[in-house]
């Protein structure tokens, strides 16, 4: 497996699972009713896979998978790779086998590339708007249920960064921790006695979430790793970043879109966390088209385009 790889950043089990599901979704107890009512069993065919919008292609494993788990099984063979910019009409994959098994693994196939596509798209969009500045684009946990180390990957493919996977790998204290200890000060304290009292676990960095410049002057006096700038005004980014002068990591969350993303990395900020990055991404237009369909094979190479 290379290094960009759904199937490493998410196991072999979780990844037949999923496919195994969105294909049960499709086919319940009766199975493609269409195709077997209208396309003969023994029929052989050759589909391509078209890039309908520009974009950064990510998914290649889950199609792969979906046509080795469709019944009757086919083949996807993939001619551009995971992070791989992709423009309109070009051809990214072709799909050889049994006609029913072409279009049955279709929708499945199309709906897992095109939303982690999707993703792989914002996410290189963000970090071209950040480009030549000090500060990296990252996503959030505002991913879909059970998705999020697939969603995560796609923004990795897209060229962006990840916050943390989940509640038990990084520290953050938001706005409702500091309203239950009493303050930033005395959270920030309780979590660096807490993260002392933890075996092997004195790596795991502590941010902490601040509303105004005033809570923002409490962070820095209880030195937390990260200071998180939540719904700052583009004046205040600007006054936390000459007050902190490089002792602590800042980062920008809150309100923050495409078309003001430029503007708050030129605030001086080391990260801006969007969580439009996974939970209002738009899929990446794709499109199957059966190409050839034969009582024989075609097999691969035997396409000219």
């Amino acid at each position: 497996m290379s290094e960009n790889s759904l199937l490493q950043a998410v196991g072999q089990p979780w990844l037949e699972a999923q496919v195994d599901a969105a294909l049960r979704e499709d086919l319940d107890k009766a199975g493609d009713i269409t195709s077997a009512a209208t396309v003969p069993e023994n029929r052989q065919g050759l589909a391509e896979l078209i890039s309908k919008g520009e974009g950064i292609l990510c998914g290649a494993d889950w199609a792969s998978l979906c046509g080795d788990r469709t019944e009757p099984p086919v083949r996807w063979e993939f001619l551009v790779s995971d992070g791989e910019a992709v423009r309109p009409g070009q051809v990214l994959a072709r799909v050889y086998g049994p006609m029913r098994g072409i279009l049955i693994s279709e929708r499945a196939c199309l709906n897992g590339l095109g939303h982690l596509s999707g993703i792989a798209t914002a996410a290189a969009k963000a970090a071209e708007l950040v480009k030549g500045t000090h500060a990296q684009v990252i996503d959030t946990r505002k991913t879909f249920p059970g998705w999020r180390l697939a969603e995560k990957y796609a923004v990795r493919c897209g060229g962006a960064g990840n916050h943390r996977i989940g509640l038990f790998d990084e520290i953050l204290i938001k706005e409702n921790h500091v309203e239950a200890a009493g303050g930033v000060l005395p959270a920030v304290k309780a979590a660096k006695t807490w993260r002392s009292q933890q075996h092997n676990r004195s790596a795991i960095p502590i941010e902490v979430e601040v509303r105004n410049l005033g809570e923002f002057r409490s962070a820095l006096e209880a030195e937390p790793d990260r200071i998180l700038l939540d719904n700052f005004a583009l004046d205040a980014m600007r006054e936390a970043v000459n007050l902190a002068r490089g002792a602590v990591l800042l980062e920008a969350s809150g309100g923050i879109t495409l078309e003001t993303l430029a503007e708050v990395a030129a605030t001086g900020v080391d990260r801006i966390s969007l969580g439009a990055l996974t939970h209002s991404v738009v899929p990446l237009d794709l499109s199957l088209l059966v190409r050839s369909s034969a009582d024989e094979n075609p097999q691969p190479g035997s396409h000219h385009e």
